[in-house]
């Protein structure tokens, strides 16, 4: 996952029939500077933590501010242990893990990651342990959560993207450049088994159904794959919109969502563990490609910006990134 300046694409709508009743009810202006990549979001506490580059914004869910986690270089994403009053960010640039007390956003101490780039961070609560998954560095770092202390290294071999746990002590994680599923035994701390993605190309986004045991993995030649978390089998393929990074599940509706860069967000209807449905691809807006889901509302908070016109390509630099309008970060409420 990458901390977002500027989208990377700058495609058109995609048709959007009617299906779905999502759309997006508000844009919550924040404003700012610095980029960002996952949101998380805390249904409980009604909070919403969003990485800024150096920083991270606490906001509640109707915009208004509550802190911030400072010190935090090159942040990409937070996990939350609820029960333990614990917080983690990582930090890709400064290769550490911040640890953080949820009431009070109190900075508790820092951690080292074992491989460089920490990028996408999970908390696994069988284990208790925290989860780093090191982009450069081709790894992951686990810690313990009540602690804070290393307990490990596990390697991959390949660039580690975006996880998900399923509480019985076993995490998933994309590997991008290998198309792949690596599936981590959280106590052992062992890679048992490693399934392929193919059609899909360069895994991103990741979510899961716990009941049903299916993982909706999103990646870059615009499909989202449902995979059988016990034996990796792919039960379905679908069509999104073009430059997704996020996958969201939403266990009481029944519909699982991919963010795109190009400003849509795809809802599919689950009508069974291996039959899905395309509903629509919803317009939100170019560059809103990471979302969060809350459960309890049925909303999804996507971030994005306005965008100044594209600088001339050159030969050095073909596919030019708009800047971002300054002020203009903003997070949207999609829903229905």
């Amino acid at each position: 996952m990458r901390i977002f300046l500027a989208p990377l694409l700058s495609l058109g709508l995609l048709a959007a029939p009617p299906g779905s009743g999502f759309r997006t009810q508000k844009a919550l202006p924040v404003g700012g500077p610095g980029g960002w990549d996952y949101v998380t979001l805390d249904s409980s506490a009604r909070r919403l933590y969003v990485p800024r580059s150096d920083r991270v914004l606490v906001l509640d869910l109707d915009g208004k501010p509550v802190g911030e986690i400072q010190g935090t270089d090159g942040v990409h994403g937070v996990a939350l242990a609820p029960a333990l009053d614990r917080g983690f960010t990582s930090n890709g640039r400064s290769g550490t893990i911040t640890i953080f007390r949820l009431s009070t956003l109190e900075i508790l101490g820092q951690a080292q990651a074992t491989g460089e780039g920490p990028d996408a961070i999970l908390f696994e609560p069988s284990t208790q342990r925290v989860f780093s998954f090191n982009g450069r560095g081709r790894n992951a770092t686990v810690f313990d959560a009540a602690t804070g202390n290393a307990v490990g290294t596990i390697p991959f071999g390949h660039k580690p993207e975006f996880a998900a746990a399923d509480g019985q002590g076993h995490v998933f994680v994309n590997l991008e450049d290998s198309a792949e599923v690596a599936v981590i035994d959280a106590k052992r701390l062992t890679v048992a088994q490693r399934w392929s993605l193919a059609p899909l190309q360069d895994p991103t986004g990741m979510a899961i159904d716990l009941k049903h045991r299916r993982l909706f993995i999103v990646g870059g030649n615009k499909l989202m794959v449902v995979l059988d978390a016990e034996t990796g089998k792919i039960v379905a393929t679908l069509a999104i919109g073009a430059g997704a990074d996020a996958a969201a599940y939403d266990s009481e509706l029944g519909l699982a969502f991919s963010s795109n860069g190009e400003g849509t967000l795809t809802v599919i209807r689950q009508e069974g563990p291996d039959r899905y449905t395309i509903l629509e691809q919803a317009p939100t807006k170019r560059g809103a490609r990471t979302m969060a889901l809350d459960e309890k509302t049925h909303r999804i908070y996507l971030p994005t910006a306005e965008f100044m016109p594209a600088p001339a390509a050159t030969a050095e630099t073909p596919r030019p990134r708009p800047a971002m309008t300054p002020g203009s970060f903003q997070i949207l409420v999609v829903g229905r």
